[in-house]
């Protein structure tokens, strides 16, 4: 259950037990009342009499705090139904965005962990060499290199994203992109742009750009700026422009995640594309990764 929902949750049992002890309370007054009140109410009387009495003071009081606890137990079943028709609809809603991760806040390390990506039967491990020793001075959260290099269809296939659940090449390439960690930082700082554009409705399968030439892709990756690789900027929606230039404008924090995604998708195109022949940079141009980039960079005028 989330936090929000255990706040809430806490909060009506709390107010539950409060109404408790004023009907409790009040019971009690009205019992007073009636002894102090009522002709004869000095306690005399048999044996029958005192047990009736008590009987009709503890029996309401127990009955009130029985109604009590069933009404806690049912403000947290239906917390729990609250949050569990939460978890669904953020599934559909990953279903529902044709690729784009759900909308919620990104979580950096989201992808090739087990919970934000689809479920799939894992593949049966290939042999691997024995690991080389690692130095004692190495940070923990520096991933080791794949056992297999990622090449320039892999790491294509990763940059797009998985299609659903049931896209499982595109599942299998992110998660072997991501033992990379070059191919890691990029591909998070795609999900998270990606997922904080999905937010506002932009969704990258509905912004095909123009397309540019492969060799405009190669001067870009050679160190081109201005003039000479301004075709990059392809994505001509107005709506798509006008919105994502107002969260360059006045989001920090899609400010921040847009240029460093930018950063990042710069330096991987400068070590891929040399290597890449004409149909795959076409093919990486239409990926929603590249399609962001060309979105972003030419708001923020990385394409002069």
């Amino acid at each position: 259950m989330s936090l929000v929902a255990r706040i809430a949750t806490l909060a009506q049992r709390d107010a539950i037990t409060a109404t408790g002890i004023v009907l409790g309370a009040v019971w009690l007054l009205l019992v007073a009342l009636f002894w102090l009140l009522a002709p004869g109410g000095d306690g005399s009387g048999g044996g029958i009499a005192r047990l009736t009495v008590i009987m009709g003071t503890i029996l309401p009081l127990a009955l009130i705090w029985l109604a009590v606890r069933t009404a806690r137990a049912i403000a947290v079943l239906r917390a729990e139904a609250d949050d569990l028709r939460q978890r669904l609809a953020q599934l559909r809603d990953m279903a529902a965005t044709r690729g784009a991760p759900p909308r919620a806040v990104p979580d950096p390390e989201a992808f090739g962990e087990p919970d934000p990506l689809p479920r799939v039967p894992a593949p049966t491990p290939a042999p691997r060499p024995t690991p080389r020793p690692v130095a004692e001075n190495r940070p923990q959260a520096v991933r080791a290199e794949p056992s297999e290099p990622v090449d320039a269809d892999t790491l294509i296939r990763a940059l797009n994203f998985p299609d659903g659940p049931d896209d499982s090449l595109a599942i299998a390439a992110l998660r072997h992109a991501l033992q990379d960690n070059d191919h890691a930082r990029v591909l998070r700082a795609a999900q998270d742009v990606v997922t904080l554009l999905a937010g506002q409705d932009l969704y990258m399968d509905d912004l095909p750009p123009e397309p540019a030439s492969p060799a405009v892709w190669r001067r870009f990756a050679e160190g081109a700026r201005g003039s000479a690789v301004a075709a990059l900027g392809g994505i001509q929606d107005p709506v798509a422009l006008e919105i994502t230039s107002a969260l360059l404008d006045r989001d920090e924090i899609f400010r921040d995640t847009a240029h460093h995604f930018l950063r990042h998708f710069d330096a991987m195109l400068s070590r891929q594309v040399p290597g890449m022949d004409d149909a795959q940079i076409a093919v990486l141009a239409e990926t929603r990764s590249a399609r962001a980039f060309m979105l972003l960079g030419r708001i923020a005028g990385t394409f002069g």
